[in-house]
């Protein structure tokens, strides 16, 4: 009989309670595992710092927080019966909708009683002696595995700027991934936005609705699409569930993990403007990111392609914003589009055609201090506010990873290894680091494909590689120094190769102060990316080090 989540933290006050495997994050990546690794009769327990689980769906509870890919894709592929049986209501689903379904999967498959809420991982030591993980927590308990599976997600570790003087604020402050459960009411207060990227573009629109009076200061504009969101059509629906078989497995042979979108056959610059600009209104029309930047081969590689593309947008933009100076600012003109994480938005920019909706440039007169009333920049102050919203995003990709003392004992130091940025191989491991796995880590493609396959693609090499390991009297991986050097080598190759790195986006770690500006995501596309995996599995797990 298994143990209770209560016996576990009596015994493990004591002493260690020993497991095969231990899971930090009890979001979509750490339920999949635990569902995968518990049916090959591992022992597996999971830490979650939140009181439930969800992961980014627990935490991003804000106003309009809705998933960017449409929702008949975002969703697990591993059991047949459930995604035929879920329903999902709209296109894109809602916060609300995908943390139902995510503690629906949790209840379904019995996942509830490995998992140990309200406790966040602070150390993990591995012990080169013993070949085991020891995994502090918060809360004093202390657990032993063999195994260590990093789920602590990409997008997890919000960043509040430290502006001066936050502490003096006379009214309340939120940040869009810590949002109190309970929710925001802004009705008939004066409430200021900083920060204009995805979670910015999707609240600015409901908070505008709803307070007397909204401030929005943008320090860099961002391009935004329409979601063009609505009810699921139920025919649309029916042949997507007839099909999902034939879809999902599409999808892996697609560079973003996701089906349904014709490839484009020719360069944007063999098309006449007239046929240029048809194919992009389509596009605008259909709503949905991946299909825009599906328009043409070349716009994520070829400059003057792009620069099409995002005039196109910016001409839109145009369009939709009655005030000149207001649209100037929000079309972006530091980037090319796709080269940041692509905003999908309902009546963003038209908001800024409301009359208590004031924009405010804070590119070249940055925000320098929290007062009382509100706050002051290099130019002006603004105020008073009763609420200032933190659309600030987060440390992606690394955070998670780094505020947890990953050590080997007399040897490497995992902040110490990152110093200069995030070095792994195939995203799943790091030198120097045996046994621990990161699912969807920087080096993958993850945050550039669609998250919950990468995180089945991550999971099933994972538990594939434990199944060989136990099958060949192997008690020992690690990924091998050359060969992660190699992996680092060509991630930045592949990156160098495109236009991404002309954007200082979170992709770079540009948005904290002091991190390393280093590409983090593979952006080489997920079926060359699912192909190397395969094949270094099938070649024996090359450029890993396997003992006993």
């Amino acid at each position: 009989m298994s143990e209770t989540i209560e016996e576990v933290r009596t015994a493990t006050r004591k002493q260690p309670a020993n497991y095969d495997v231990v899971v930090v994050g009890g979001g979509l990546g750490g339920l999949y595992a635990l569902h995968r690794l518990r049916a090959l009769g591992l022992s597996v327990h999971v830490f979650e710092a939140g009181s439930g689980v969800g992961g980014t769906w627990f935490w991003n509870r804000y106003p309009g927080a809705r998933c960017d890919v449409e929702s008949m894709e975002y969703s697990y592929s591993f059991s047949n019966d459930l995604q035929q049986e879920w329903v999902w209501p709209e296109r894109y689903g809602t916060q609300p909708e995908i943390l139902r379904y995510i503690n629906h999967v949790a209840d379904r498959f019995d996942l509830r009683r490995d998992i140990q809420l309200n406790t966040r991982v602070t150390s993990a030591l591995f012990d080169p002696a013993t070949g085991r993980w020891t995994l502090e927590t918060d809360k004093g308990y202390v657990v032993s595995a063999q195994f260590c599976v990093m789920a602590s997600g990409n997008l997890s570790t919000p960043r509040v700027p430290d502006f001066a003087g936050l502490e003096n604020f006379n009214g309340k402050w939120y940040h869009s991934g810590l949002w109190p459960h309970e929710g925001v009411d802004f009705a008939g207060q004066r409430v200021a936005v900083i920060g204009t990227g995805s979670s910015g573009v999707q609240m600015i629109p409901l908070i505008a609705a709803q307070a007397d009076h909204l401030t929005v200061f943008q320090r860099t504009a961002n391009f935004s699409l329409p979601a063009r969101n609505g009810p699921l059509d139920a025919e649309k629906e029916r042949r997507h569930k007839e099909e999902y078989e034939e879809r999902r497995r599409a999808a892996l042979e697609t560079p973003f993990g996701i089906a349904g979108h014709p490839a484009p056959t020719q360069s944007a610059l063999e098309a006449t403007e007239e046929e240029r600009r048809r194919a992009y209104e389509a596009k605008w029309t259909e709503g949905g990111s991946i299909s825009f930047l599906y328009s043409y081969t070349d716009l994520l590689v070829n400059k003057t392609s792009n620069d099409t593309a995002s005039e196109f947008v910016r001409e839109k933009i145009r369009s939709i914003v009655r005030s000149p100076a207001a649209a100037e600012i929000l079309a972006p003109k530091d980037h090319p589009i796709g080269t940041k994480r692509l905003c999908l938005d309902t009546n963003y920019y038209e908001t800024y055609n409301r009359n208590n909706v004031p924009l405010v440039d804070v590119k070249n007169g940055p925000i320098e201090e929290i007062t009382a009333p509100g706050l002051r920049t290099r130019s002006a102050e603004y105020g008073p506010f009763d609420a200032i919203v933190f659309a600030t995003g987060f440390d992606a990709m690394t955070g998670a990873l780094r505020e947890i003392d990953i050590r080997v004992e007399g040897g490497d130091v995992l902040v110490e290894e990152w110093q200069g940025g995030p070095r792994t191989y195939l995203g799943l491991m790091m030198a120097g680091f045996p046994n621990m796995f990161v699912i969807t880590g920087p080096g993958s493609p993850s945050v550039k494909t669609q998250m919950i396959l990468a995180i089945e693609q991550h999971t099933n090499w994972i538990a594939d590689c434990l199944a060989h390991l136990r099958a060949h009297g192997y008690t020992r991986i690690e990924a091998d120094r050359p060969a992660q050097d190699g992996w680092v080598q060509h991630v930045n190759d592949v990156a160098d190769s495109t236009l991404y790195p002309l954007a200082n986006s979170w992709y770079l770690g540009a948005n904290i102060p002091g991190k390393p500006r280093v590409f983090m995501p593979y952006v080489g596309g997920f079926a060359g990316y699912k192909q190397k995996c395969d094949a270094v599995a099938d070649n024996g797990y090359e450029g890993f080090v396997l003992s006993a």
